[in-house]
This record gives C-alpha cells, structure tokens and sequence, in this order.
C-alpha cells in the first residue's frame, strides 16, 4: 500500500496564518495555499504536494485563472482537471487554450476521447469519461497526444497508475451557480507561489 499523502501549508495572505481571509485579485477569491496532512488518497502522482484554493464567481474568471497557470506550463506537461458534470473543467482547459495561443473552438472531447490543437506549443485535450481504466491498447490509442504538447485530461481517474505524471492537478466544485471552488495540486511550491504572483499585490475588497 502506498503511503498516506500530505499537504503543509507554505504561504499566508494577509495577517491570518490559515488563509481565512478573503483576499483578490483580478476578482479571483484565493482562499488557502498551503500544504497540509490528509487522510483522503488522491489521484496526484505525488506523496506530498501544494494546494491552492480560489473561488471564481463566473466562467470568465475560471478562464482567466487557467490562463495563469498554462503561462507556467511547457510541453510534456500534464495537467489533470477533475470535477462533476458541470463545474467548468472544459471551460477550465479553454482559458488554458486561449493563453497558449488556440484560436480555435475548445470543446470536450467525450465522444472523440482526444483533441490536439496545433500551436507552439500544441495542446492536447483528453476527456477519460467512458473510461474505467486503460488497457494497454487504449494508451497505445493515447500515448500520442502526449508527444510535445501541453496536456489537460478530464476525468483522469481511470487513468491513475497509467498516465505520465502530472504537473498539477486541477479540482473544481460547484459554490453556486455561478461560482465555483478551484483547488490546484502540485508538487512544486514554486508553480503554485508563481501562480498566486501572476499580479502583485492581492487585495482585499469585500
């Protein structure tokens, strides 16, 4: 059995050392970064890895943050989103898209299983819905889309103990009906510290 993960907190906004405080930027609620212990095992191909938590109160604002974070991305990076139905991770990969220079329409891949957009650098899209795991025929049938290209798979967990290991690890949640919590994983405090830097200076404005 693989040992339990961790996260522990690395960073603080404000005076509040457990990031309770509702802080902003661009509109972007950053409601906690940090590592911290948890019982839960997590699809992440890591032990111990950063979170970062924000609330987007609108589509936009999710495409906004995925731009952010595909800006720190290079090819042969994975990025897994997870999520219900409906809570934006195609629209989550859209933003992504967008910031690394896909004009093109941006649309899941359920029936498709993979889009590659061409770009520098190309994107690819994965949506592992239908799946229940990869054979390994059908990661023959993948295996391309991870050649040189910036990577986003929804619904990665059929994909666990198979896919390439990820970057970040993207988890978004329903709040309202237009707000959404946005958690990104990773194993590097750099990425996540980079992705909270993206502007200076967050401020608070209830």
């Amino acid at each position: 059995m693989a040992p339990p993960q961790t996260r522990r907190r690395i960073g603080t906004v404000g005076s509040d050392p457990y990031l309770r405080v509702r802080a902003e930027t661009d509109r972007i609620a950053l409601l906690g970064l940090g590592r911290h212990r948890t019982s839960r095992q997590l699809p992440i191909n890591h032990l111990d890895v950063a979170e970062l938590e924000v609330v987007s109160g609108s589509p936009e604002e999710t495409e906004a943050l995925a731009g952010r974070l595909a800006q720190l991305l290079v090819p042969g990076d994975v990025v897994l989103v997870s999520g219900e139905l409906g809570t934006g991770k195609t629209t989550f990969v859209r933003g992504a898209c967008r910031a690394l220079g896909i004009t093109g329409r941006v649309t899941s891949p359920t029936f498709t299983i993979g889009h590659r957009y061409p770009g520098s650098p190309d994107v690819s899209h994965l949506d592992l819905y239908r799946f229940r795991g990869l054979s390994t025929a059908e990661w023959g049938d993948l295996e391309p889309y991870f050649d040189g290209a910036v990577v986003f798979v929804e619904w990665p967990e059929a994909g666990s103990g198979t896919l390439p290991r990820e970057r970040a690890w993207v988890r978004l949640g329903h709040v309202a009906p237009e707000r959404r919590t946005i958690h990104v994983d990773a194993a590097e405090d750099a990425l996540l510290q980079a992705l909270t830097g993206a502007d200076p200076g967050l401020r608070h404005r209830d």
